[in-house]
C-alpha cells in the first residue's frame, strides 16, 4: 500500500506551515524562538508510537537506518551473529553487515516469513539478535519466534518496514519484540519521502537509539548542546521537520486507507475463489494482514513463468515476485556473502533451496488504496482467464 496515493492538499499545507507558521526551522533539535514551539518530528514520533501501541518511537532518515540504529541499541557489535530470513529486501542484511556483524540466514515458510523451525537450528553462542521480517504487510509467526528467543535469551528486533499497521493477535507488528523498525519511504503505508522509526517499550533502548542517531548526544539537561554528555559513538540519522510534518498529515489518513485496501483485496479474493490450480499464501494472522499484496503459488516453475508471461500480455502488474526477486532473495547477494569466511565459495547461493523452490513458484500482485471497479474487475477476469489456460 503506497502512502503516496494519499498525498494531497493536506500534505502540501503541512509543508507550507513549517515555513509560514514555524519560521522555516527545518531541524528537529534546538528551541529556536522563531519555530514558535513547533517540533514536528517529536509530534510525529509520539503520534506513530501511540497509533502502534508502543511506549517510545524514535524517527530516523530511513527504514534501513532504523534497522541499524535498533541493532546498535540492542548492543550488536562487530563479530556478533544476527539471524534474519532469506526473503526480504537487501537492506535488512545490509544493516547487519554495516555493524560488522555476521548475517545468519533462515529459510521461510508459506507465510513468506521466517521459518521458526529453521530459526532454532541457526542459533549459536554468537547469536546476539533475531530479526524476523514481516513481508508484504503480514506478520511472521511471532509466538514461536519469541518463544525460541526467550528460551535462548536473545533479543528480537522486528523488521516491519513492509507492514505498517499490520497486527498479530491484536498487537501491531513492530511492537511484538524488544524493538521494531518502520519505513516511511515513498512506497510504504505512510510516506515522508524517505524516513524510518525505531519502536520499543524499553526506555534504555529508546535512549540509545536516540543517542546513536544524533552523534551520541544524550540531550543531558545539565549541559548545553555544545557541552552535552556522551556515552556511545554515534552517527547522523536525524529526521527533519518537513518529514515530520508530512508524516503527521499522512497518518491522519492511514486508517481509512487501510480499510479501503483490505476491502479491495477481499473483492479480488472472492472473485478468484473458484480457481483450483493456484494456492494462496498462508498467514500467521489473516485478520491482521494489511492487504498489501495478493500472493499465490502454482505447482511448478514452468507454469509460474507462463502465468506471469500471460499476465504481462494482459497488462496485469506483479510486485517483486518475480520482477524484483534479485533484490529480495539472499541467494543473489554475492556483494554481501562473498566477504564472509563462513560463506566464501561454499555454494551459499543454493543454501536456501527450500525457500527458492517456494518463491520461484510464487506470484505477487500489488493491491492499492484506490482501485476503480474497472481495475478490480480486470484483476479478477485476468487471473481467472489465465488460470484456465495454464
Amino acid at each position: 500500500m503506497p502512502g503516496y496515493e494519499m498525498i494531497g492538499e493536506e500534505e502540501k499545507q503541512a509543508l507550507v506551515d513549517v515555513f509560514d507558521k514555524f519560521g522555516g526551522v527545518l531541524i528537529r533539535n534546538g528551541n529556536i524562538p522563531r519555530r514558535n514551539g513547533s517540533f514536528k518530528v517529536t509530534e510525529f514520533e509520539k503520534a506513530v508510537a501511540g497509533r502502534m501501541g508502543s511506549k517510545y518511537g524514535h524517527a530516523v532518515t530511513s527504514g534501513t537506518a532504523a534497522l541499524k540504529t535498533g541493532l546498535v541499541a540492542l548492543g550488536v557489535k562487530e563479530g556478533d551473529e544476527v539471524i534474519t530470513q532469506c526473503f526480504t529486501f537487501v537492506a535488512t542484511v545490509e544493516a547487519i553487515v554495516e555493524l560488522g556483524a555476521i548475517p545468519v540466514i533462515t529459510e521461510i515458510d508459506k507465510t513468506l516469513n521466517m521459518d521458526p523451525i529453521d530459526l532454532e537450528k541457526k542459533i549459536s553462542k554468537k547469536t546476539k539478535a533475531i530479526m524476523p521480517v514481516h513481508m508484504y504487510g503480514s506478520a511472521a509467526r511471532m509466538d514461536q519466534i519469541n518463544q525460541i528467543a526467550k528460551k535462548h535469551g536473545i533479543p528480537v528486533m522486528e523488521d516491519a518496514a513492509q507492514a505498517f499497521g499490520a497486527t498479530y493477535k491484536g498487537k501491531c507488528v513492530g511492537t511484538l519484540g524488544d524493538a521494531g523498525a518502520l519505513s516511511f519511504d515513498f512506497g510504504k503505508g505512510i510516506t515522508t519521502g524517505e524516513g524510518g522509526m525505531v519502536l520499543t517499550d524499553v526506555e534504555d533502548l529508546y535512549k540509545r537509539s536516540k543517542e546513536y542517531s544524533d552523534h551520541g548526544h544524550e540531550d543531558n539537561p545539565a549541559f548545553s548542546r555544545g557541552e552535552d554528555s556522551c556515552r556511545l559513538m554515534g552517527f547522523n540519522y536525524k529526521m527533519m521537520e518537513l518529514q515530520g510534518a508530512l508524516g503527521l498529515a499522512q497518518l491522519k489518513k492511514f486508517d481509512k486507507a487501510l480499510k479501503l485496501q483490505k476491502g479491495n483485496k477481499a473483492r479480488i479474493i472472492e472473485g478468484i475463489s473458484k480457481i483450483s490450480n493456484i494456492e494462496l499464501r498462508e498467514f500467521a494472522d489473516k485478520e491482521g494482514e494489511t492487504g498489501d499484496s495478493l500472493v499465490f503459488f502454482l505447482d511448478n516453475v514452468e507454469r509460474t513463468k507462463k502465468f506471469v508471461k500471460l499476465m504481462a500480455e494482459k497488462g496485469l502488474p506483479t510486485k517483486n515476485l518475480p520482477d524484483a526477486y534479485k533484490w529480495h532473495f539472499a541467494g543473489f547477494w554475492h556483494q554481501i556473502f562473498s566477504r564472509f569466511e563462513r560463506y566464501g565459495n561454499k555454494g551459499w547461493e543454493k543454501a536456501w533451496a527450500k525457500s527458492d523452490a517456494l518463491l520461484t513458484r510464487a506470484v505477487s500482485m500489488p493491491i492499492n488504496i484506490y482501485m476503480a471497479d474497472e481495475q478490480i474487475n480486470k484483476y479478477i477476469s485476468g487471473i481467472n482467464e489465465i488460470a484456465a489456460k495454464v
